[in-house]
């Protein structure tokens, strides 16, 4: 994972909570985790990664607040520890 990346997945489990994650940021950062995902229309997305799956609205140029809120937890989930696992 490359820097570009890890600060991605920083700024998912910064608080106070980020507002301006760039959805397609997020997606590579995904994409380098084994994270499958498909998309159903209208930035509808399911992502699966470690044995759980969450469906997500990815908007066009943010992540809402909650949908950040629902990724921490998906990725808690299937135990990412960004301070652990991917330090900067």
């Amino acid at each position: 994972m490359n820097h570009r990346h890890r600060k991605v997945l920083h700024a998912i489990f910064a608080h106070p909570l980020n507002h301006n994650l760039d959805p397609k940021a997020v997606e590579h950062v995904l994409e380098e985790l084994g994270a499958e995902m498909r998309h159903t229309g209208h930035g509808g997305v399911v992502v699966k990664l470690g044995g759980e799956q969450h469906s997500f609205h990815f908007g066009e140029h943010s992540l809402a607040g909650e949908e950040v809120v629902k990724l921490r937890k998906l990725l808690a989930a299937a135990g990412v520890e960004p301070e652990r696992d991917y330090p900067l």
